[in-house]
């Protein structure tokens, strides 16, 4: 069948007048067939499954089990009364330093039903310094530092008119440009200036005609958004002070799952900084990969926040497809009306100077700053069940949508299992049937390319080596990668996954096939990993620095 077989043999040592001597035994192990693999199987039964399967073409099986699901139900059938559509936003009051470091706030936040917690005043609690994150300082720091510029249309939070002014509606363009902070500081103070003297929030004039109405277009303003503040070096005091937070909601923990995806995703594993005037806009928008979130609002104005939660996401996607916009990559800004009729509840809230807004996993929001203010933000993959469903849910979805994964799922549930102790039940079934399937994954394309013939060539990672993606369709490719090279004379290499590299050559000519991790290894990761007491959960194997490889 050209597929590499293997036969055992037992030597069995006996006593034969006197000489020692073998007799030889065939060993056939049991195979139990790949549709009965479970994560209760070993690594080697996993292995001989797919040896023995003989899965013509790609396999494509999901990396989620639909019987792990840890979602909370919620009743969408039942019409909810108009009032209860705006529901009270869970909001924390702090009264000391110990109850912002109390396991009962870990649990409230990560609550599967709590799509949004504010906790109010959390900077004061924990006496944190907000002044390091003002404009003023900020400027003495790093004047030249690059700020991208969102240029868009003032108008009120819960408006959202076409360009015609005739009607509301969900598509929220803005062009984009770059400045410096210093710049954009001048920008922000004149425009604070100019606010003393007119009322610059104009709520526009309706124009009656025939029972139509028309709304005059806002005043254009400009946003300062996605301030990178990962530098170490220039922003030592700011990321210093941050170390003051409870650890579920630091840039770094162990118990964060993006602590172990082993290089820099900025804005995600990093600290961002948003400067604002009145109107500054953030559109509608899940985390990437349905991670958590932490902004902090520096002040010194307000912010008012719109929240969903993650249960009515599809909903919104069609309401996005509606009006021809793209939910995964577009800019929208929903119509309350809309969300209202079908039957969605909207969390709505103003945060304030040293509020911390947690997102919950998933949870749909978007953004307007009220006042003069600043934001810093980042994201945080708690270990839990709900989070890391979530996670790899929307790995697959950015995969049917070619849209790129900005966390490489399957590489960091890897580094999860060699360096974390995991006592949750449902967290462990989920990851260990992800590596499960990743194992079916690699050995099943590992032998379909060797009985084709094609060389398979080792190279190990090296410290602090990215996760890979496919350079066509941005889908990730994890141990077995694709390679070509674009310029020879460069010395210039390009990663593919199998499909993309298939398409430039079915037969794989030209293209070299590296493999980063020996079978046994993933096999012995795989066995290591197992659930563990509650006294040693969540704890490292090792104590890795929070971007170990």
């Amino acid at each position: 069948m050209g597929l590499c077989k293997e036969l055992r043999i037992l030597l069995i040592k006996v006593e034969s007048a006197g000489r020692q001597t073998f007799n030889i035994s065939e060993l056939e192990e049991p195979r139990v067939p790949l549709s009965k693999i479970t994560i209760e199987n070993t690594a080697s039964e996993v292995i001989r499954a797919c040896k023995g399967a003989r899965v013509k073409g790609k396999f494509k099986e999901s990396y989620l089990l639909p019987a792990f699901s840890v979602k909370p139900n919620i009743a969408i059938k039942t019409p909810i009364p108009r009032e209860k559509l705006n529901p009270p936003t869970p909001s924390i009051y702090l009264e000391s330093k110990r109850d912002a470091f109390s396991p009962v706030l870990l649990q409230f936040c990560t609550d599967p039903k709590n799509a949004v917690t504010v906790i109010r005043g959390l900077a004061g609690s924990l006496r944190l310094n907000l002044g390091l994150f003002s404009t003023k300082s900020l400027v003495e720091a790093n004047a030249d530092h690059a700020v991208e510029v969102r240029t868009q249309v003032q108008q009120p939070a819960d408006e959202n008119w076409d360009p015609s002014g005739s009607a509301q509606t969900w598509p929220c363009e803005s062009s984009r440009s770059h400045t410096t902070i210093a710049k954009y500081a001048q920008y922000q103070a004149s425009s604070f200036q100019e606010s003393l003297q007119v009322d610059i929030f104009p709520h526009g004039t309706h124009i009656h005609s025939d029972c139509s109405e028309q709304k005059t277009v806002g005043k254009i303003i400009k946003f300062g958004t996605n301030i990178d503040l990962s530098d170490p070096k220039r922003w030592k005091p700011q990321l210093q002070e941050l170390l003051k937070l409870p650890a579920f909601m630091r840039v770094e923990s162990s118990n964060n799952m993006l602590s172990h995806v082993g290089h820099t995703i900025l804005g995600m594993n990093t600290v961002q900084l948003y400067m604002k005037v009145p109107g500054s806009r953030t559109p509608g928008h899940q985390e990437n990969n349905n991670f958590c979130s932490v902004n902090i609002n520096i002040g010194p104005g307000d912010c008012e926040w719109f929240a969903v939660h993650e249960h009515y996401w599809g909903d919104i996607n069609n309401f996005c497809e509606k009006h021809g916009v793209d939910y995964l990559t577009g800019s929208w800004w929903p119509v309350l009306e809309d969300l209202y009729s079908s039957n969605i509840p909207v969390y709505r809230f103003i945060q304030r100077p040293g509020d911390l807004v947690w997102i919950n996993a998933g949870t749909v929001h978007w953004v307007q700053a009220v006042g003069w203010c600043n934001n810093i933000a980042w994201n945080v993959g708690p270990l839990n069940s709900y989070q890391y469903q979530l996670a790899l849910e929307r790995f697959e979805w950015n995969e049917v949508k070619k849209v790129k994964s900005i966390v490489p799922m399957i590489h960091v549930s890897w580094n999860v299992a060699r360096t974390i102790k995991i006592a949750d039940q449902d967290t462990f079934k989920m990851i260990k049937h992800c590596l499960m399937q990743s194992m079916k994954h690699i050995q099943i394309l590992r032998d379909q390319l060797v009985a084709a013939g094609k060389k398979i060539c080792y190279q190990s990672r090296v410290k602090d080596e990215p996760a890979y993606y496919c350079n066509e369709c941005d889908v990730e490719v994890f141990n077995l990668l694709f390679v070509t090279s674009e310029n020879s004379s460069k010395k210039t290499y390009v990663v593919h996954c199998e499909d993309c590299a298939r398409a430039k050559s079915f037969s794989l000519a030209g293209v070299v096939v590296l493999e980063q991790y020996r079978t046994e290894e993933l096999m012995r990761t795989y066995d290591s990993f197992t659930l563990v007491t509650l006294s040693s959960s969540f704890l490292p194997l090792q104590a890795p620095s929070p971007f170990s490889k």
